[in-house]
């Protein structure tokens, strides 16, 4: 079994107040959730506490108040302001690890975790520094602190036996792709840059080194340049030392700030966005050196790419994550069917919910039929699945009527056309405990409909799961050919409680009967309810819509 995390702790960073846990799996999770709900959040704590970076620069760097919680800052801030001061905040992120010879690296086993248990892991904290102690008490009895004194914090950085670490004693490597956001350094992208090196042995980097010196060496003969440097040197007149350009190489890996990557001799920060979201991804994927594991985040990767790139994008992470771990976070239905609906974590108020243990048919289903807006029901309020897009125009216009003219997504309400897979949909609301009404027509055999949905109805009814059909088999002599009329679907049930009147002025007509209403609304189902939604007129609807809409 490759290197792995079991477990993400985080306490105090950013979106997360207190403690939070996540349990991840070994290949792909899949975490969706609202804005604002902490998906970025737990991918930079897991790439910082194996990196130590943050938004490209090391965190060393990047201290800043604004890494911690704000409530908790606010509660350390307001406690000085009382004189019944609370400790200084700090910031844990803890990684839970297991794997194949992981006790054989720097990631001993020890209890240095805040379950208290052996385990081997990382544990990264932002904390304050008690060398400072009797200048953090000065400036606390002067009252007038107003932010966090950041200047008296550092970072501690353990396994869990408690033993000091750095990132090159992280066997596990990770790769953070973020297509959204632009972080450069010299010119290179800084997550491309570390991919490649990960990717290259100790002699590579060598080798590297060496010709970058014979580059310096180059430069400083070329003749051009030693007059250049005589001319500088000359004008130079504020120092008996000579001035002169040169090629830096003050430090050993001076030639990571100096390269860049290139496709096809293009340099790589100049290629669009998704283009640069592909291949980090592809290059991310194909490290495979020898006891180390990747860890893949990728964040939104919907993000910049069109349909069949976001596919491409997919298909590569589904078919390379064998021995790797992959993060992503995503609003993209098509994203979580394909990667897979059992390795779905729903995000919602720092707490966790996977939706594992679907049906084998079911899962397959949304993976197959990707194009299911399986995300609209996991991060709604309150569903409301319909069959077609008549059904959701009138449902939208019935919400609008009885909810002060609010449109149902106002209230964070979906309307979602589900063809005839209702029990799909129920499945994924069923594991959620999803609000959800189902509005579907008898078509003139209400047994059958009990039987379809008996998980559902009477005795087996579930507190937030509504089965809507009108319980009434209507009938007529209409034949449309030679087969009889259906007046149990919506069109003839809306008619039903309406008037002919009302109706052939709403869709500008004059019939005289209601069979020929009947016909005249088969035929222009679709613009029929595009009529209903936008007339002025007072509209009456069956009980069962109004059940479905409460």
């Amino acid at each position: 079994m490759f290197m792995k995390i079991d477990k993400v702790v985080i306490k105090n960073f950013k979106r997360f107040k207190g403690r939070f846990s996540l349990e991840l799996n070994a290949g792909v999770n899949i975490i969706v959730g609202d804005n604002e709900a902490g998906k970025s959040t737990i991918l930079e704590a897991i790439n910082l506490a194996l990196t130590g970076y943050y938004c490209g620069r090391h965190i060393s760097m990047e201290l800043s108040q604004y890494l911690f919680n704000e409530s908790t800052v606010n509660e350390f801030l307001d406690s000085l302001r009382t004189g019944h001061a609370l400790p200084p905040p700090e910031i844990h992120i803890e990684l839970f690890l297991s794997g194949e010879d992981i006790t054989e690296t720097a990631l001993s086993e020890g209890d240095g975790n805040s379950d208290k248990v052996s385990y081997s892991g990382i544990s990264f904290k932002i904390k304050f520094n008690d060398e400072y102690k009797s200048e953090y008490e000065a400036l606390i009895s002067s009252g007038d602190v107003k932010t966090i004194p950041i200047e008296y914090y550092h970072v501690d950085w353990k396994n869990f036996a408690r033993a000091s670490i750095t990132s090159r004693s992280i066997p596990l490597k990770s790769a953070l792709i973020d297509s959204s956001s632009t972080r450069y350094q010299n010119g290179s992208d800084v997550y491309i840059g570390r991919i490649v090196k990960g990717m290259l042995s100790p002699g590579d980097i060598v080798n590297i080194s060496q010709s970058h010196r014979g580059m310096r060496e180059y430069f400083m003969e070329d003749e051009s340049i030693e007059a250049i440097n005589k001319k500088i040197s000359e004008a130079a007149k504020i120092t008996e030392k000579s001035v002169k350009l040169s090629v830096d190489l003050s430090t050993r890996n001076a030639w990571e700030n100096s390269l860049i990557t290139c496709l096809d001799n293009i340099p790589f920060h100049f290629i669009g966005k998704g283009e640069q979201s592909i291949i980090k991804t592809n290059l991310a994927l194909a490290h495979n050196k020898a006891k180390e594991a990747n860890v893949i985040l990728v964040e939104e990767p919907e993000n910049h790419l069109s349909h069949t790139k976001l596919n491409s994008l997919v298909k590569i992470i589904k078919d390379n994550h064998a021995d790797k771990q992959v993060i992503v976070t995503t609003h993209s239905s098509f994203v979580a069917n394909k990667l897979g609906l059992d390795d779905l974590i729903l995000l919602n108020d720092e707490k966790t919910f996977k939706l594992d243990e679907l049906s084998d048919d079911t899962r397959l289903f949304f993976e197959k039929i990707s194009g299911y807006d399986t995300l609209r029901l996991i991060l709604c309020k309150k569903a409301i699945l319909v069959e077609g897009d008549s059904d959701e125009l009138v449902v939208q216009r019935a919400y609008k009527d009885n909810n002060g003219g609010a449109l149902p997504i106002e209230n964070c309400v979906e309307v979602i056309s589900v063809g005839t897979s209702f029990l799909r949909f129920l499945e994924v609301a069923e594991k959620l405990g999803k609000a959800v009404s189902v509005l579907t027509d008898n078509d003139g055999d209400v047994n059958a409909l009990n039987e379809k949905y008996e998980r559902y109805i009477g005795e087996n009814k579930r507190e937030h799961i509504d089965i809507c059909f009108d319980e009434k088999v209507d009938g007529g002599e209409l034949l449309i050919g030679t087969k009889s009329f259906n007046y149990n679907t919506l069109e003839p049930k809306i008619l039903k409680v309406n008037s002919l009147e009302k109706f052939n002025k709403i869709f500008e007509v004059d019939y005289k009967d209601v069979d020929d209403m009947h016909k005249y609304m088969r035929r222009n189902k679709t613009d029929c309810a595009l009529k209903i939604y936008s007339t002025t007129e007072k509209v009456n609807y069956p009980e069962y819509i109004l059940e479905a809409i409460k």
